[in-house]
């Protein structure tokens, strides 16, 4: 009789123990998906605003106007709107990312993050960069010198030829020094394929081309 009892309630911890971890399964799932979803609608939005923005009518008019000369802007452009940095190609890799200020948990999940405090493009100094290892900046394990980044901003388009990589600390934050020059960083954590907190980080650096 006990052992009856007793198998019984083994029967019912394990029934319990695959009901608990199919329900994790399934919650762990739901979360990816979801993730993937929000990132690639965030993705898809800020790349259209991107689009609107560098075809806005209101310059397509003045363009038109041939024969009135274009205002002088009281003040410069701004290099970004509401966080909207641009977007960072690197065709051989076949990476695309829409560019946002800031490297917020929420920000690293939907784009790449300018890094605050470093250059933006176009402007002379360090333009830092920042992404996950697992989405966007995956392909950055088979970069090789002399790839070309391109990024697209508000003010125009600026390409940089890669000169160099490198694996770093976490703590290394002179790879995001300023060197006189128009320079591009794009930080990313490695190893690539590393189980949970990745150790270190791996660096690309860039140099403007003219």
């Amino acid at each position: 009789m006990m052992l009856g009892v007793a198998q019984n309630h083994l029967r019912r911890i394990v029934r319990w123990t695959q009901s608990a971890l199919f329900a994790v399964g399934a919650s762990m799932l739901a979360y990816c998906g979801f993730v993937l979803m929000d990132s690639w609608i965030f993705q898809r939005v800020e790349s259209v605003r991107l689009e609107r923005l560098l075809t806005d009518p209101r310059d397509a008019k003045v363009a038109a106007r041939q024969d009135v000369p274009a205002p002088v802007p009281i003040t410069p452009p701004r290099a970004a709107i509401d966080g909207l940095i641009g977007r960072i190609e690197i065709p051989r890799l076949g990476l695309t990312a829409m560019v946002i200020e800031g490297t917020s948990k929420t920000t690293l999940r939907r784009a790449v993050g300018h890094i605050p405090g470093t250059a933006l493009p176009g402007q002379p100094g360090n333009v830092g960069i920042s992404g996950h290892r697992d989405t966007f900046f995956r392909p950055l394990r088979n970069i090789e010198q002399n790839d070309i980044i391109s990024l697209t901003t508000l003010l125009g388009e600026y390409r940089y030829r890669v000169v160099s990589t490198k694996i770093v600390g976490p703590n290394d934050v002179a790879v995001l020094k300023p060197n006189g020059n128009e320079i591009l960083t794009l930080v990313t954590c490695h190893p690539f394929y590393f189980v949970g907190a990745a150790p270190n980080r791996f660096v690309v650096r860039a140099v403007r081309l003219w």
